[in-house]
């Protein structure tokens, strides 16, 4: 009887744990049917909505064959649009219906030479007059006069960055910002969760304490923005009072100002702004900050930025994932096509969509001068690489690529004829284009555009041009280079 019921009683654990095995494979395969199902629904959604077809059939591919590696990646890689990005323009036509009455009133008095109208569309906002801009070069001038209106700001700052590290530089901003507090002044600040991975909380958490309003971007709302870390503010915008306005390349580091010795002479452009184009641009902080917070930023600020006395011809060219259209590519490839005799393009990153590579090529092949500069420091590998993939086919219409190389160059410059000019935050590549909310201050006056051009011929002075073809590259580049270019849809 006890040999019996021993060996019932081993049979049954026998048996449960058979049960427990088949409890087990049945979820397992349940969960790997959904997981399945989810990755279908997830390549249908890349095939409709991929902006590109080798970005649709790369995702497709990658979630089929390799779901449990696809599915999760594709959940905070594979959006492309900020649906519900509440636009502050939208949400307060009190703000937008008053500083679109004050923009129609500074109107410009003579039609620009290059076409504004389609910049005026994809920014939806209108060309005003009484602006002026002043080149800042390189990372001292750039700070030397941000700093400079910080400390002369009587009402309030905002400041937003993509970078901003708790280094000397760091340091030195968040001494400004607390003194201006300090004052009465109310400060606000912004930076992206991304760019600024590595900022420490106490870094912001002492601004917090001196009075600073510091959106913390682990806290914005929207319970989805956690996918959509793909998806990121690259703007550098700082404003005081509502009358002078910063836009450019330069971000909060000390690599910003050439300290690295592993990027050298670092090379960048802010521009200093004033006029009714700072207002613009107030907006567009505006907007972003209405996302952060759900704050709509009306009756606290100034949207009656003063002339210039320079009176040049100006707007904000701001893009992103949010817009309908594709206005990050639009505002390259409206640039390019109405170019007459030049189109000089700085940029740190060199990868390209289809229609504005296209452009490019056609303009060359019109005669027009087009040229290229990107740096011969290496910052980020992969785009670096993937844009030799690119340089053969615009040398073989005429474009071209020059390469800086005394340090990294960063800035980001475009320059049509001899009276279009736009400094700001938009590389040429498709991180920019798709993926990041950018800013070009952009300028329909023969000044800005002589003093850019001049800038630019002395970088090409200390930059070569490039004069061999892909197969004539070291072996690393010339494997690299298409390996790389795969990856293009998301650089």
């Amino acid at each position: 009887m006890v040999e019996y019921a021993a060996g019932a009683v081993n049979k049954d654990r026998l048996n449960n744990r058979k049960l427990g095995i088949s409890m087990g494979s049945n979820i397992i395969i349940l969960a790997l049917i959904f997981l399945e199902i989810v990755a279908f629904w997830f390549a249908w959604r890349a095939v409709s909505s991929a902006r590109t077809s080798q970005g649709a059939v790369g995702w497709v591919v990658f979630l089929i064959t390799a779901p449990y590696l696809g599915v999760p990646l594709y959940l905070f890689l594979g959006h492309h649009k900020f649906k519900n990005y509440l636009i502050a323009r939208r949400d307060s036509e009190e703000v937008i219906e008053g500083l679109r009455t004050y923009q129609m009133a500074n109107a410009p008095v003579k039609t620009p030479e290059l076409s504004v109208q389609p910049f005026e569309k994809i920014s939806e906002m209108p060309t005003a007059r009484g602006n002026n801009m002043i080149l800042l070069v390189d990372g001292k001038a750039t700070f030397d006069a941000i700093f400079c209106a910080i400390d002369a700001a009587e009402t309030y700052v905002l400041v937003q960055f993509y970078i901003i590290n708790d280094d000397a530089l760091g340091q030195a901003l968040q001494e400004h910002l607390i003194a201006a507090a300090a004052r009465g002044v109310v400060v606000r600040l912004m930076f992206d969760a991304v760019g600024s991975a590595k900022l420490p909380r106490a870094y912001y958490q002492r601004l917090l304490e001196a009075g600073v309003h510091v959106v913390d971007p682990k806290k914005t709302r929207g319970p989805k923005n956690r996918f959509h870390i793909n998806l990121r503010n690259h703007r550098k915008t700082v404003i005081v009072d509502g009358k002078v306005g910063f836009t450019g390349g330069l971000n909060v580091g000390d690599e910003y100002m050439g300290l690295n010795p592993k990027f050298g002479d670092w090379r960048d452009t802010h521009a200093q702004l004033k006029g009714p184009v700072v207002s613009q641009l107030q907006l567009v902080f505006g907007e972003d900050w209405h996302w952060a917070t759900n704050e709509v930023l009306i009756n606290d600020l100034n949207w009656e930025a003063p002339h210039a006395t320079e009176d040049m011809t100006a707007m904000i060219v701001a893009t992103g994932p949010g817009d309908e259209m594709e206005t990050g590519a639009l505002f390259f490839f409206s640039a390019i096509t109405a170019a007459k005799h030049r189109v000089w393009i700085a940029s740190p990153y060199f990868v390209p969509d289809t229609d504005v590579l296209t452009a490019m090529k056609h303009a060359a092949l019109r005669g027009v001068d087009v040229r290229i500069l990107v740096p011969e420091v290496i910052d980020h590998k992969i785009p670096w690489l993937a844009a030799f993939a690119y340089f053969d086919e615009i040398r073989e219409a005429g474009v071209q690529v020059w390469r800086y190389k005394p340090g990294f160059m960063h800035q980001k410059v475009v320059l049509v004829d001899d009276d279009f000019a736009a400094i700001g935050t938009t590389n040429l590549d498709n991180r920019s284009f798709r993926l990041n909310f950018e800013a070009m201050a952009t300028f329909f006056d023969s000044r800005p555009a002589a003093a850019t051009a001049a800038m630019l011929e002395n970088d090409f002075h200390r930059a070569w041009m490039l004069n061999k073809t892909l197969a004539e590259q070291p072996l690393g580049i010339r494997v690299g280079a298409p390996i790389a270019r795969l990856f293009a849809p998301v650089l």
